[in-house]
């Protein structure tokens, strides 16, 4: 059994964010109800022009990233638009412990789902929402995806290389989002244990995107300093750097800190005598000449696979990792003994291989145990089973595009 075996989880919303929140909740044990309609699905089940070629014949409403984010879930239509339709939301919510949602601010207040309106239905209720700058405050209004949580919680700005613009950063701001949501959640509810109490939390994206580079924030808020982009560079070692290996867009990840990596990386070079040079005599000698030191260090890689130098250097005492791309990441053998990704069987997309859960717990393992659900998969059992609607209700609602 999963650690939140036993906890119901209301999804509403669309996009990454609140679909990751809920997928860390999910694959650990937590029975999680989606709820979309055919009138407002979830955006990431539109498919893009260049999904894979795989897809190709795939349900419109069914994409890899729909089953990716939706593990393990369970997932209804509703017509939040219809009053009745709200009103089946309302009778969810008196049977669940937590709701997330990723509209934005005022939208559920609007339809009466706020959180004033869940705590009369179920007063320990944990409500998390999600928004683009949280639900108070003179830019509560502004609404935005991942790029803009990026570019307004700073960390566009410092990511890129020094004469380059700043990094419009997507998908993994979502992930981040979502995931920092989940963390929150799992507080609240072990706060509901300890005292009986639920809550609301307001979680801003942009501040949470703005916890990645808080050394940053702090050092301009007592120094003055106003950091940017440095590329791969670190403020204190060096060689610190990506480098060029053989073959085609392959590099490697090469970091010195000590004196005695330092000496190791030297040997492992063959000793050549630029090294040997007062420029890279000590620390920060290496560190005010590092432009040089790394055309030096991308000219001797250069002449190999970045897989030899990661065995020649790590064997050596010197940190080095190759820069992965997606097939070598699935073909690595420590990341597939470790059980990175798993395979289930999709409905219409047939075998699809996904992330494990990132978390390994010894006494209540999270899993994989479903694919993503069709659009409405759940149906019958939730109306059904959950909220005791009978067939002919059920029926009438679909009829008369309640449930949807």
């Amino acid at each position: 059994m999963g650690a939140l075996s036993g906890v119901k989880v209301l999804e509403f919303g669309g996009m990454l964010a609140g679909a990751v929140t809920t997928k860390h909740l999910a694959l650990m044990g937590a029975e999680v109800i989606k709820v979309e309609s055919s009138k407002r699905m979830d955006i990431t089940r539109v498919q893009h022009p260049g999904a894979h070629a795989a897809l190709i014949d795939a349900a419109p409403t069914d994409t890899f990233m729909t089953n990716e984010t939706n593990l393990n879930k369970l997932d209804v239509t509703l017509n939040l638009s219809d009053p009745e339709g709200v009103q089946l939301a309302r009778r969810l919510v008196a049977i669940s412990d937590v709701l997330v949602e990723n509209f934005r601010p005022s939208v559920m207040e609007r339809i009466g789902l706020g959180y004033q309106a869940l705590k009369e239905i179920k007063p320990d209720i944990v409500m998390l929402s999600i928004s683009m700058a949280g639900g108070t405050g003179s830019e509560a209004h502004y609404t935005g995806y991942a790029p803009i949580f990026s570019a307004l919680g700073g960390v566009g700005h410092l990511t890129g290389y020094p004469d380059g613009p700043a990094t419009e950063i997507r998908f993994p701001v979502d992930v981040m989002v979502g995931t920092t949501a989940a963390f929150a959640i799992l507080a609240a509810l072990i706060y509901r244990q300890q005292t009986g109490e639920g809550q609301h939390i307001d979680l801003s994206a942009r501040e949470a995107a703005s916890c990645l580079i808080s050394d940053s924030i702090m050092d301009y808020t007592m120094n003055g300093r106003n950091q940017s982009r440095e590329g791969n560079r670190d403020e204190v070692m060096a060689p610190h750097n990506c480098y060029p290996c053989m073959g085609e867009d392959k590099w490697i990840s090469i970091a010195v800190k000590t004196e005695d990596e330092w000496s190791a990386l030297c040997q492992t070079m063959g000793n050549p005598p630029w090294a040997r040079g007062e420029r890279f005599a000590d620390g920060a000698s290496r560190w005010s000449n590092q432009e040089i030191l790394d055309t030096y260090i991308s000219e001797w890689a250069a002449q190999y696979t970045h897989y030899e130098l990661m065995d020649l250097l790590q064997k050596a005492g010197v940190a080095a990792v190759p820069s992965f791309n997606a097939e070598e990441l699935c073909s690595d053998p420590h990341l597939n003994e470790r059980g990175l990704l798993v395979v289930v069987d999709h409905t219409t997309l047939g075998a699809q291989t996904v992330f494990s859960p990132p978390a390994k717990l010894s006494l209540t393992p999270a899993e994989v145990l479903s694919p993503g659900p069709a659009l409405g998969q759940h149906n019958h059992y939730v109306f059904k089973e959950l909220l005791n609607l009978s067939e002919q209700e059920i029926k009438d609602l679909m009829e008369r595009e309640v449930i949807c």
